[in-house]
């Protein structure tokens, strides 16, 4: 069976200047999320969004922007201005699951809110030829809130629905729920996309293994804790290629060189590339030493030589892991 592996979006990571590096240099996504536009309450869109929908600065990659938002105005007026770029399909998110968003009906915290979710469809459905897909936790209190939404949601023409397998309370701490994820197969008559804990090889194939029937599958924090998951998956190997530290190096490179050119000041850089690290450092034998290194640097040359540090003399412990 053909499959399509897709990209979640993570806010703060995902932008095109890490999709772009990310496909040049790794490979094996088939269709990248953007992190989602958020209008607080102005009908105005923030450069930074502007700047990571352009079609210029995404010319390598296919590209699917989200919103996220409890407002159907707001909902309108993204759409027409993604259309306006060129894109036809708009992903909303309901699976945000931090509690700043939450509380305030918005991301997780909306799904339960079947009423006004299926007030803004039929609004946005009316008003607009946008093709409309979703994001969506299992619910946020407990995974079958999002069972009561299906009925709404089956009577709207959605492309697919992706459905992370935890719900908002559980943040990302915990297991993945993959029973009540199956409840979701059978509840439902939309194309549903899997999201969530696929971290390696091994685990994906389980994740095939228990639903035959999925076609799309989203990776998500794997993506950034191991930018090679997503071609071996695609090459069905669990071996990484020859030069993998040359090219983590390299990828590790161009983000440090594009960031410190549109971030102000070494702080806020430093802030960027510890948060990256967090990911980066589980690559290496003794993640917690790794990360250790990068969050004393708090100078931009001191940052430097702890990563020279960290490539230079760990190399031969990168990689080890199944």
């Amino acid at each position: 069976m053909s499959y399509t592996l897709l990209s979640s979006p993570l806010q703060g990571f995902t932008d095109y200047k890490f999709r772009n590096a990310f496909h040049k240099l790794f490979g094996g996504i088939d269709t990248f999320y953007a992190p989602y536009i958020k209008l607080n309450g102005t009908l105005a869109i923030k450069k930074s969004y502007q700047l990571d929908l352009l079609p210029e600065n995404n010319t390598a990659i296919e590209l699917i922007p989200q919103i996220m938002t409890n407002d159907a105005n707001e909902f309108l007026f993204v759409a027409n201005y993604v259309q306006q770029l060129g894109y036809k399909e708009l992903n909303w998110n309901l699976g945000c699951p931090y509690p700043m968003v939450t509380k305030r009906g918005l991301g997780a915290g909306l799904i339960c809110d079947a009423p006004k979710i299926k007030d803004i469809l039929t609004k946005v459905h009316n008003e607009s030829d946008i093709l409309v897909s979703m994001k969506m936790r299992m619910g946020y209190e407990h995974p079958e809130e999002i069972l009561d939404v299906f009925p709404i949601l089956d009577t709207f023409p959605l492309k697919n629905i992706a459905i992370h397998a935890r719900i908002g309370k559980q943040l990302y701490k915990g297991g993945v729920n993959l029973d009540a994820f199956e409840t979701c197969l059978k509840n439902t008559k939309h194309l549903i996309y899997y999201n969530g804990d696929i971290t390696s090889v091994a685990s994906f194939k389980k994740m095939q293994q228990r639903f035959p029937s999925i076609d799309h599958w989203m990776i998500g924090r794997g993506l950034i804790a191991d930018p090679f998951l997503p071609s071996m998956i695609k090459n069905n190997t669990t071996a990484y290629p020859e030069n993998k530290l040359e090219l983590l190096q390299e990828f590790h490179q161009i983000l440090l060189d594009q960031y410190r050119e549109s971030l102000s000041g070494d702080q806020h850089l430093l802030l960027k590339m510890s948060s990256i690290w967090e990911y980066f450092a589980g690559l290496f034998n003794n993640p917690q030493k790794t990360f250790k290194k990068i969050k004393k640097a708090k100078s931009f040359k001191n940052y430097q030589l702890a990563v020279n540090e960290i490539f230079t003399t760990e190399k031969d412990l990168i990689f080890r892991k199944s």
